[in-house]
C-alpha cells in the first residue's frame, strides 16, 4: 500500500510516444506523486479543509479550481480573459498582472482541432499542447495555427467555433472512446470556409500567425472498463471516496463507485491510500 497526505493537484500526465502511446498518470498529493493504474483500490478521505493554491490560506470554498475568493478577484490567472481569451485587455494596459500576462499570454499559442467526444476547436500554449490534449481526454489532436499571443488564438478559436464545437461533453467522454474523425479534412474545410475572416485577422496582427503542417497526435488511455451510467462523485458531498480504479481518462478517475474529477478538487486537503 502507498499513501500520502496533503493538497490535491491535477494529475500529472505523460506519454512515451505522442503518436499512439498509452498515457500514464500520477496523482499529486502534497509533495508526493503516486502512480495510478487500473485495477488498484483507492481511498480518498477529505478532512474538510481547503488551502488556496496561491496564498496557502484556508478557504471554506474553492473558486476556479483551487483559489480563495480574494485571490480570484486579484490574480490575472483568474480573470475572465483566461476562459475567454478573445477578451484579453493586456493591450489596453488594464491587465491585473502585466508581468504574468507577458509570461503566460504574450507567448506562442496553438489553435488546434481535437477529437474527445467528437471534433472540437481549442487553444493552448505551444509548449503545453500534448499535456492539454491528454488533460481533456482527446484521442486525437491536430495543431492548425501557431500565433503570437493568447488573445490572437482566442479570436481564431471564436471564428472556428462558429462552425465546430469548442466544448467537450464530459459524460460522453467517460462512456467510451470517441469515433474516429478526419481532423485533416475538417481543418481544410474550416480554412476554406473561414479564409476571408482569417485574412482580416492577419491584417490586424501582421506576421503573428503561421500555418502548421504537423501530423496528428494520438492518445490511448489506461481504461479497463467504462461505466454504463456515469455517476459523478465529489468531496463536497462525501468526505470519503473509495473504490476500484476501472481507468483514468483526462482528469477523471473512473471507479466502480463512480467518476471523480480530480482537477475540480484542486487544493482539497486529503489523505490517500492506494492498494495495488
Amino acid at each position: 500500500m502507498i499513501s500520502a497526505e496533503g493538497a490535491l493537484e491535477k494529475m500529472r500526465v505523460h506519454m512515451a510516444s505522442l503518436h499512439g502511446g498509452v498515457v500514464s498518470y500520477k496523482l499529486v498529493v502534497g509533495d508526493e506523486q503516486l502512480d495510478l493504474q487500473p485495477g488498484q483500490s483507492i481511498r480518498i478521505r477529505f478532512d474538510g479543509a481547503i488551502q488556496c493554491r496561491n496564498c496557502k490560506r484556508p478557504t471554506r470554498k474553492s473558486f476556479q479550481q483551487g483559489y480563495c475568493y480574494p485571490c480570484v478577484t486579484r490574480l490575472a490567472a483568474c480573470d475572465l480573459c483566461i476562459v475567454k481569451p478573445e477578451r484579453c485587455h493586456y493591450a489596453a494596459g488594464t491587465c491585473r498582472e502585466p508581468a504574468w500576462g507577458e509570461q503566460h499570454c504574450m507567448v506562442p499559442h496553438w489553435v488546434y482541432l481535437a477529437n474527445s467526444t467528437g471534433i472540437k476547436v481549442g487553444i493552448t500554449r505551444a509548449s503545453q499542447g500534448a499535456t492539454r490534449w491528454m488533460d481533456q481526454g482527446a484521442v486525437a489532436a491536430l495543431p492548425v495555427f501557431e500565433v503570437g499571443s493568447r488573445h490572437y488564438s482566442g479570436l481564431l478559436e471564436v471564428l472556428f467555433a462558429e462552425h465546430v464545437p469548442d466544448k467537450t461533453q464530459w459524460r460522453a467522454l467517460l462512456k467510451g472512446d470517441a469515433e474516429p474523425v478526419d481532423l485533416i479534412g475538417c481543418r481544410d474545410r474550416l480554412l476554406e470556409t473561414c479564409r476571408e475572416k482569417i485574412h482580416e485577422l492577419e491584417q490586424l496582427f501582421p506576421g503573428a500567425c503561421r500555418s502548421l503542417d504537423l501530423p496528428e497526435y494520438h492518445f490511448v488511455y489506461p481504461v479497463l472498463r467504462y461505466p454504463e451510467k456515469v455517476s459523478s462523485l465529489s468531496l463536497d458531498r462525501q468526505n470519503l471516496i473509495h473504490g476500484e480504479i476501472w481507468g483514468i481518462k483526462g482528469q477523471y478517475l473512473l471507479l466502480d463507485s463512480g467518476v471523480l474529477n480530480i482537477r475540480a478538487m484542486t487544493s482539497y486537503m486529503v489523505a490517500v491510500e492506494i492498494d495495488s
